[in-house]
């Protein structure tokens, strides 16, 4: 029997709000454990939350990135449950009524363009974080997350493949960043998912049932995840037995998923309206104001660098996938002509640096500017490919400007008829034989003779006009 994985997402991301959702404490990260707290997020008696206006504009603008209704009226509840790092016992989140629901994601799969449907947003504040004694066997709490504003978005379960998850959760990492309201750092978990996974046979509409899988932090382990446990819950099956509804944790050193509790259920958190919170209202002119404040976002973006740049539908969605990476390719074009050359400059020497260091492009040794000047000399033709290649790798290990490089190192491209003439008659004559060959129909001698140039010139020869003089003299 061949079964069909079903697939949803739940994403939680931090909300960039400089103090907490219902109190006036940081949320800079990385300070001293428990130093960003106070009586409000640490539960103690008869305090009172004050929502954070900034958290419900960001929380907006995210509902209109991802095509969701908002909702006029939205309310708090409270989610009861026990844990360390929840001080009050409960958390406050919304669940009856959600900020915002019925929206949808485009992503690219495999046999084209689908839609993924967005259930709902919806505000909560985010728990502490535990941090356990490696030799002891005891764990402390630090607070200082513990009510930092976090928006969760609830895919339906559209999904069929960990490459549709994946491509999914890139489209909307995109997306918070774009438009400013979560950093997306994976590693100190501002944007973190939970997947859940169910397989049902090929052509029934029931779902079956599903596992929740925890620890997600990076997009290369949501994926290897989601195929794990198709692969655990299809071997099961396939030996007559169940899959239990449970919550999984994903152990990245030993690729596989491991039993961490029952899958509780909502009735297991005992939602009630959070007495203290008066109902959230969101009125028109609220949306409108936030409206006039959207960014463009990556689809618009790749229409433009597709429409105004010439570049094809692969180029503009790699140069397009991040803010960071869009914005950076915007300046090294700006004095540019050919766009092209920039762009292949761009996703091969640059991204392939930066992936070789562990780097993203807001760390890159290579400025924008620098970069620009780089591929500015290149165009002009004052110095050849290869020359542009050296200089790079210099500009990567020292930080100095391509024009100092190129000067330094005597690197000028080599473009002046007279002198290219002169030399290729000299190769010529020293080869007398292979250009006898040549003539007599060996035509791919001519990358030898090429050779043999840059080799006088230290690689400067100008190829535009070797080219022509070469085959002219032979």
């Amino acid at each position: 029997m061949s079964f069909e994985p079903v697939i949803g997402l739940e994403v939680h991301a931090q909300l960039k709000t400089r103090t907490k959702i219902f109190c006036n404490c940081s949320t800079a990260f990385g300070k001293s454990p428990n130093a960003n707290t106070c009586p409000v997020c640490t539960g103690m008696p008869g305090v009172l939350p004050v929502l954070n206006e900034q958290a419900v504009t960001f929380a907006i603008k995210a509902a209109l990135a991802t095509n969701c209704q908002i909702n006029t009226e939205s309310r708090f509840d409270r989610k009861n449950y026990f844990y360390p790092d929840l001080p009050k016992g409960y958390q406050i989140s919304q669940y009856a009524h959600p900020i915002a629901e019925h929206g949808h994601l485009d992503i690219e799969t495999e046999a084209g363009e689908k839609r993924i449907g967005i259930t709902r947003i919806h505000m909560e504040e985010d728990a502490g974080k535990l941090i356990h004694d490696p030799v002891r066997a005891k764990s402390m709490v630090d607070l200082n997350r513990t009510g930092v504003p976090l928006i969760e978005i609830v895919s339906e379960p559209d999904l069929r493949s960990a490459a549709e998850a994946g491509a999914y959760l890139r489209k909307l990492h995109a997306i918070v960043k774009y438009i400013d309201v979560c950093d997306g750092n994976m590693e100190q978990g501002s944007f973190r998912c939970d997947a859940n996974i169910s397989l049902r046979p090929v052509g029934q509409e029931e779902f079956g049932i599903r596992a929740e899988l925890k620890n997600l932090n990076s997009f290369k382990n949501v994926e290897k995840a989601i195929r794990y446990e198709i692969q655990r819950q299809t071997y099961l099956l396939e030996e007559g037995k169940k899959v239990i509804q449970e919550t999984r944790l994903w152990d990245p050193n030993k690729n596989c998923t491991t039993s961490m509790r029952g899958k509780e259920e909502a009735h297991d958190y005992r939602y009630f309206p959070d007495p203290d919170l008066v109902p959230l209202i969101v009125n028109e002119k609220w949306i409108q104001d936030v409206s006039t404040t959207m960014p463009e976002l990556p689809d618009r973006k790749k229409e433009r660098f597709i429409r105004e740049f010439n570049l094809s539908d692969y180029d503009a969605g790699v140069l397009t996938a991040s803010i960071d990476m869009a914005n950076f390719f915007e300046k090294v074009i700006a004095p540019l002509k050919n766009i092209k050359q920039a762009a292949n400059w761009t996703m091969t020497t640059l991204m392939g640096m930066l992936n070789a260091k562990g780097l993203d492009i807001t760390q890159s040794p290579v400025t924008a500017q620098a970069f620009s000047n780089l591929l500015t000399l290149l165009e002009k033709g004052s110095i050849n490919a290869n020359a542009a290649k050296t200089v790079f790798e210099e500009m990567v290990e020292t930080g100095k400007t391509p024009e100092n490089i190129v000067k330094e190192n005597g690197l000028e491209q080599v473009s002046d008829q007279g002198e290219l003439e002169a030399m290729v008659d000299e190769v010529i004559r020293d080869n007398p034989d292979e250009a006898e060959a040549y003539k007599s129909g060996k035509t791919k001698l001519f990358s030898f003779f090429m050779g043999q140039i840059m080799k006088k010139t230290r690689g400067k020869a100008d190829p535009k006009v070797v080219t022509p003089l070469l085959k002219s003299k032979l």
